[in-house]
């Protein structure tokens, strides 16, 4: 008889390989799956939800009514949860939200019922609800991570403070640049004291890193940190090194503890130019740089960046939590003024992709 196989050699090389590959599939099937569910519960809270508003709005029903439905669905369904009288009621909402905008209540069957509630209670206008709906699927938020979007003010933040790019970024990449990228990036996971060096900074950002990829974006993967550069006889360090999937480029990312100064671009673009040469591949495009610093003067970075020939842009981060009380004061003068740049904040959204109707 032969030797039996040591099914410790098994995980070995390409076997090893074959073996995460169906782990993989797994792992896919069961997405789909429950995408699949999360998507018909939807549609179903959606349907319900248009059925009850009719009922009421037709004054066929009063709101004693919608109690009895709810003990009767309890007592018919036993084994089924979330008809009480609250979220039937919640359901209702969620149909009068969305109903009058087709191109809107198709994103709503791409994320959970937890997410949506979440939404419909923090996000007050049709604007900021979409901008929420989209962001939530483009980024993936978790629960956790949509709570804490809408604490920062992530749409009063697009609004009212778009990023500031160079004209470079602007021809290269256009809108999609402006969907990236934000004018601040909050840190407050890394509970950084007021005072605070660059070590520390570079320390926790590299500690957290899952979280700091989180606030940068969907498409943003780690390369390096402290990267080498070499210029002539001469050797240089870049801060952080990331790789953007969706613009295929090189990412630099400098940090500065103090105030933004002009002088700061000279640095990141000589860097800029260092990876274009050395590092770049020949089917990327140009790298970019970011200035990540802990203040800003809008009018100096504008003046800075209007000269600029590298693909660059400013950009500030913040330790605390903004103040959402000061957020809504300023979006409230915002619409007192009757900016359109709300709808034009969304749009830089919207990709065009086939969506599935709740109706």
């Amino acid at each position: 008889m032969g030797k039996r196989a040591d099914p410790r050699r098994l995980a070995e090389g390409p076997v090893e390989v074959a073996f995460s590959q169906v782990v993989g599939l797994i792992e896919q099937a069961r997405q789909r799956a429950y995408q699949a569910v999360n998507t018909e519960l939807v549609a179903l809270y959606w349907q319900i939800g248009q059925f009850i508003s009719g009922k009421l709005a037709s004054a066929e029903w009063g709101e004693g009514v919608v109690d009895g439905l709810a003990r009767h669905l309890a007592r018919t369904l036993p084994g089924q949860q979330g008809f009480t009288r609250r979220n039937l009621f919640r359901m209702r909402q969620f149909f009068e939200a969305y109903a009058g905008d087709p191109k809107v209540s198709p994103l709503a069957a791409q994320i959970s019922w937890t997410h949506n509630l979440i939404i419909l209670s923090q996000a007050q206008r049709p604007e900021e609800r979409e901008f929420y709906l989209r962001m939530s699927i483009r980024e993936r938020w978790s629960k956790r991570e949509l709570e804490r979007q809408l604490k920062l003010g992530a749409f009063e933040q697009a609004l009212l403070h778009p990023p500031k790019l160079s004209p470079v970024v602007r021809d290269m990449h256009g809108q999609t640049a402006v969907r990236i990228f934000k004018d601040a990036y909050s840190i407050d996971f890394l509970d950084l004291p007021e005072r605070h060096s660059e070590a520390d900074l570079h320390g926790g950002l590299l500690r957290q890193l899952r979280a700091f990829l989180g606030e940068l974006g969907g498409d943003f993967s780690f390369v390096a940190s402290h990267f080498p550069l070499q210029v002539g006889s001469r050797d240089f360090v870049l801060d952080l090194l990331f790789f953007h999937r969706g613009l295929n480029c090189l990412i630099a990312i400098e940090l500065k503890v103090g105030r933004f100064e002009p002088e700061h671009l000279g640095k990141l673009n000589f860097y800029l130019e260092a990876l274009d040469r050395d590092v770049r591949k020949a089917h990327e495009n140009p790298a970019m740089g970011v200035l990540l610093c802990a203040s800003k003067d809008d009018e100096v970075v504008e003046f800075a960046l209007n000269r600029s020939l590298s693909p660059a842009l400013v950009a500030q981060y913040r330790t605390q939590l903004p103040d959402k009380g000061l957020l809504a004061a300023k979006l409230q003068e915002f619409y007192a003024l009757g900016a359109p740049a709300a709808a034009g904040t969304v749009r830089t959204l919207r990709r065009r992709r086939p969506e599935k109707r709740l109706y």
